[in-house]
């Protein structure tokens, strides 16, 4: 009778703990970690909903749902560039939020129809150049302007960017690339810049954070995480390179098979809120926010103003394209810093 009745406790227990684990919400926050925090604190006050967060690059996360699939850990992924989310969606990884977009702007709206619902955009970013001016002007080193600058002798080892296996940043500046000077003249033009760079991180946000602490000279990333370091008091300039550049529409999107999917639909909810969007400044987030009604940080790069390529997201959110661009980026641009 006491080994029936341990049993028992045993098997209640283990109810209670799947009916635990299934009530809190587990996140993977593909954003900046102070945002990531922000954010799930907000929420958790918001709803009452406990939440697990990890934070991850894109690359990993993508990989770690793919990895997961039929029997994920994770409900929600949320942040980071949108085209590894679109490729998400393409291959049912992720499922249909129903989320409301009546109040978010066109750019956001385009990525929830291509990806059938599947994603939705959050906030979006123009791609650019961080020099740390103090470093360059103490080595007399004249700073970029364009893209094709990189290439030149001048920046070797000063150039630090991330990799775009990893990265979803340095993706969208691999695709940016391939968009503007056309796919060979792009790897030609990649692997002369990797002849400069001194490290390819697994963080796109690394790279600016180096070049801000004058550990590298220039970094490639996106703006707004270049105004933040830039406000903190950095020696960091930025460029908007004269060819033209890419954007990055961030991403939300729910797992398909979702232990918490009410969870996850009200976590949707939240984030594409104008109250929940309008909090960035608070933690130095300074994005374009995808809510029309939201409050833009003045600081928040003017996209407007930026010479922006008209990124095909459907392409270079697929599965094949990036699948392709990767292999052919590790095997003639990597090998080049060596």
């Amino acid at each position: 009778m006491k080994k029936l009745a341990s049993a028992c406790a045993l098997a209640f227990a283990a109810v209670l703990s799947t009916s635990a684990a299934a009530d809190e919400l587990s996140v993977i926050c593909s954003n900046e970690q102070d945002w990531c925090d922000l954010m799930a604190g907000a929420f958790e006050e918001k709803t009452g909903i406990d939440v697990s967060m990890v934070r991850k690059s894109t690359g990993e996360t993508l990989a770690q749902v793919r990895a997961e699939a039929g029997n994920p850990k994770i409900d929600v992924w949320w942040g980071g560039t949108g085209d590894p989310h679109l490729i998400a969606a393409s291959e049912n990884l992720t499922q249909p939020s129903g989320a409301d977009t009546d109040e978010l702007l066109g750019w956001a709206v385009n990525m929830y129809n291509i990806s059938k619902g599947r994603t939705v955009g959050i906030h979006a970013g123009a791609l650019g150049i961080a020099y740390n001016s103090e470093l360059l002007a103490a080595k007399e080193i004249a700073p970029p302007a364009c893209w094709r600058d990189l290439a030149d002798p001048r920046f070797e080892g000063e150039i630090q960017v991330a990799n775009p296996n990893s990265s979803g940043t340095a993706y969208t500046e691999l695709a940016t690339f391939v968009q503007l000077f056309g796919e060979d003249d792009a790897f030609k033009l990649l692997a002369e810049i990797g002849n400069n760079v001194n490290s390819y991180t697994k963080s796109g946000s690394a790279p600016s954070k180096a070049a801000a602490r004058g550990e590298t000279g220039i970094s490639i990333g996106f703006m707004h995480d270049m105004v933040k370091l830039a406000k903190a008091g950095f020696p960091l300039k930025i460029v908007s390179p004269c060819e033209g550049t890419g954007y990055e529409v961030g991403g939300v999107s729910i797992i398909e098979g979702a232990r918490n999917l009410d969870g996850a639909k009200k976590w949707v909810e939240f984030v594409l809120s104008a109250e929940a969007q309008s909090r960035g400044p608070e933690v130095g987030v300074y994005n374009v926010p995808s809510n029309s009604n939201a409050t833009v940080p003045p600081e928040s790069p003017a996209l407007e103003s930026i010479k922006l390529i008209d990124y095909d997201f459907a392409t270079y959110g697929a599965s094949d394209t990036r699948e392709r661009l990767l292999s052919r980026w590790d095997a003639e641009v990597k090998p080049s810093r060596n």
